[in-house]
């Protein structure tokens, strides 16, 4: 195959990290040979880039490989490989499971991706390797960035917390931080191909150490030439530091909007996740960053059924939303994670129990954010255009700087172009305007 004009599928699953992973991956595929495809019957190698984090992640990973087995019956020279958070807790196992798989590639290992293609194209056997999850960060990178607008730059990779739910510290690794010189070269690269908006990724990264703190890394950033929206996530709320809130305050592109998850609004369930705060510091947290940037907005992740939840646990916690009124909460039910020390917890919690509780919190945390964008009507937002919807041409998104979504009638806007917005109508997820 080599010298041919080779096609890449990847399918990535997970979080913006493992975008960000993908890009690069891509990036150096195509270093020897390989152009990305959306047509998976033309595909010479298919990449699934993978997510652990919940059973159903798992899932779906599984079901693509097996619809990939025909595929590779009828098309011998396709290479298959598995790369990500699942690759690198499973490995030999998928294996087992998936003889049909070629290759399972660790998180610490991704940077190898194209030597390990390059030796399959010579010799086909299967390749294993998930031994160094706390691999080294390459210096280099050449991402193949997907979109046009937006994009996502890793500033550090791992977790040091253990939250108990968590599987992210086993398969990431602990944390490693990126060197500044290495991301501002990264950032005027995204520029320089035309990328308006920069959103700095760790799984925990305001814990940033790579020779200055987060916050000088940040306004580092926000002071280059062609960044016009700043973003960054995810944040651990006991690293949210002053310097880091002043430094959002006093920012020229740094967008008015912290993903700060909570995961839950009761102590005693919030020690049993090892989260290191209790809801009255979270509290006071939230108090003094809307003190200093009056027009943030505050989203969160919360977890429903952990092990151990009462009745009560959870009513505090729908009395938590209603007094932080968050703009948005990303709500999910607790996923037994074999390895995390709550897969083991006693009192685990029923299915039905589960998804009732998560009906009930999803209805209160929906009535904020009605509640929160229909303040909005009438106001005018300074919004980034990011192209057509997907159902309507006529019709085009973008994003505030407080990250809500905006529908509005098209004119003679194109994806990159900044411009005022007229808020007519709200719903809960989203708003709809007029160009002024």
């Amino acid at each position: 195959m080599r010298g041919m004009d080779k096609k890449l599928k990847i399918l990535t699953y997970g979080c913006q990290m493992n975008v960000a992973d993908s890009e690069r991956m891509a990036g150096l595929l195509n270093q020897i040979g390989y152009t990305l495809t959306d047509d998976t019957d033309a595909a010479d190698l298919i990449l699934i880039n993978t997510c652990c984090v919940r059973a159903t992640a798992e899932d779906k990973v599984f079901g693509q490989i097996g619809r990939f087995k025909t595929l590779k019956r009828q098309k011998p020279s396709l290479i298959l490989g598995v790369a990500g958070c699942m690759a690198q807790k499973e490995g030999e196992n998928l294996i087992k499971r998936a003889p049909h798989v070629d290759f399972v590639l660790g998180t610490g290992q991704s940077s190898e991706v194209a030597r390990v293609v390059e030796s399959l194209e010579l010799e086909r056997k299967h390749f294993v390797d998930v031994s160094n999850v706390s691999g080294d960060i390459p210096s280099e990178v050449f991402p193949l960035r997907g979109g046009q607008v937006s994009t996502f730059i890793p500033i550090m990779y791992g977790c040091n917390n253990f939250c108990t739910y968590c599987i992210v510290p086993y398969v990431r690794g602990r944390e490693r931080s990126r060197k500044p010189e290495e991301i501002f070269a990264e950032v005027n690269q995204a520029v320089a191909e035309g990328f308006k908006e920069i959103t700095l990724l760790g799984q925990n990264v305001n814990s940033y150490s790579g020779g200055m703190t987060f916050a000088e890394l940040l306004t580092g950033v926000d002071k280059i030439a062609g960044v016009e929206r700043l973003r960054f996530m995810t944040s651990h709320p006991k690293d949210l530091s002053d310097e880091l809130i002043a430094a959002i305050a006093g920012g020229k592109n740094i967008c008015e909007h912290i993903h700060l998850p909570v995961q839950y609004g009761s102590d005693k369930i919030l020690k049993r996740m090892n989260r290191v705060y209790t809801v009255d510091k979270y509290l006071k947290l939230v108090e003094k960053i809307r003190a200093a940037i009056p027009d943030v907005s505050l989203t969160t992740d919360l977890i429903v059924g952990f092990p151990g939840e009462t009745d009560e646990d959870f009513q505090e916690t729908l009395e938590f939303l209603r007094a932080v009124k968050f703009d948005a909460a990303f709500t999910f039910i607790y996923s037994r994670r074999s390895g995390t020390p709550a897969a083991i917890f006693p009192a685990q919690i029923d299915d039905e129990t589960k998804h009732r509780r998560l009906d009930e919190l999803m209805k209160v945390q929906n009535a904020i954010s009605l509640e929160k964008n229909l303040a909005m009507v009438g106001s005018t937002v300074e919004v980034l255009v990011e192209g057509a919807s997907k159902t309507d041409e006529k019709i085009f998104t973008g994003r505030t700087r407080s990250n809500k979504l905006i529908l509005f009638e098209h004119g003679d806007e194109h994806a990159g172009d900044l411009v005022n917005v007229k808020i007519t109508q709200a719903q809960t997820w989203l708003l709809k305007g007029d160009i002024i």
